[in-house]
């Protein structure tokens, strides 16, 4: 066992990007939450976009038409739950396991002729002297795009939770669907432009494993990292700041794992690869003690009396 191989620098920064997919699906699946919807189909459509994306990547040569195709892919799917839920008034718990379940079978089905096949490289931004700052360069910069686009989308939802209008909206659909509906909101079409967010971001998310951090299509590669994006939600008492702690806290259990396993520690790999869920949910459970409370509204079905 040599532990002086692991490079502390290397290991944020690699946490960062081991985190981004997670965070991305989980700030899709907060809004849709702060808007009284209970989504249980991150993990299908995620899976979803990683296919899409893929496909589309290696299609066209483009990483970047692959992962707007990657948004679409899961918006798409998220509105087939939306009309099961917001339309057909079904219950959201067994529709989003279903969409998991048809989203699994889904990208199974598309992902047939994209075995052992290398996607374009997703170029990262290379910024002349930031970049080879010691520490600091290696760390903040040199991340490919969606890096930061996840953290950028972190600071936008939490702007437009807090100081817009529109997020107001949203929030007082989560909170009372009815008194929204009584002020004149139209809350069906809110909570479907929250769901379709929510597959968009859950997508991008799914796309980001297949092109960037295992480049390539495996079936069910996604492992489960939806699971842990609807957890986060959580964890992060509904606030996006709070799913960026997390999805660093996932990520960087996830590349510790990685790292011990290459320095050759005397644990059995599988307990090794299990101990990011299991750590991740144990801390869920610990900071849920003290979580405010969910959107009182979350998970009811909106019926207009008039």
């Amino acid at each position: 066992m040599d532990l002086s191989s692991i490079d502390p620098v290397l290991l944020i920064a690699s946490l960062m990007v081991a985190a981004t997919a997670v965070m991305i699906a989980a700030i899709g699946e907060l809004i849709a939450e702060r808007a009284g919807v209970l989504n249980l189909g991150v993990e299908g459509m995620m899976i979803t976009g990683a296919i899409c994306g893929f496909a589309m990547a290696v299609q066209t040569g483009s990483p970047t038409i692959g992962f707007l195709a990657a948004a679409a892919g899961g918006a798409l799917l998220s509105l087939l739950f939306a009309f099961l839920t917001q339309v057909a008034l079904a219950n959201q718990v067994a529709s989003g396991l279903a969409l998991t379940l048809f989203g699994l079978g889904l990208s199974s089905l598309l992902g047939q002729d994209y075995q052992g096949i290398k996607p374009p490289s997703t170029p990262r931004i290379d910024i002349p002297v930031l970049t080879d700052l010691p520490a600091v360069g290696r760390i903040v910069f040199g991340h490919d795009l969606m890096v930061y686009f996840g953290l950028a989308l972190v600071a936008a939802t939490w702007a437009f939770l807090k100081y817009t209008r529109a997020g107001l909206v949203l929030r007082s659909v989560g909170e009372n669907h009815d008194a929204a509906h009584a002020l004149g909101y139209k809350v069906v079409r809110i909570r479907v432009m929250a769901i379709a967010f929510g597959g968009a971001c859950a997508g991008l998310g799914g796309a980001y494993i297949s092109l960037v951090r295992v480049p390539q299509w495996t079936e069910g590669m996604t492992a489960g990292i939806g699971w842990i994006a609807l957890a986060l939600v959580v964890f992060a008492s509904w606030k996006p700041w709070r799913v960026l702690l997390g999805a660093y806290l996932f990520g960087g259990v996830t590349v510790l794992q990685l790292n011990l396993q290459a320095a050759g520690i005397a644990i059995p790999v599988e307990y090794l690869s299990m101990s990011p869920y299991i750590i991740t949910i144990v801390v869920l459970v610990i900071m849920s003690a003290d979580k405010s409370r969910a959107p009182a509204s979350l998970g009811r079905i909106f019926h207009a009396t008039h």
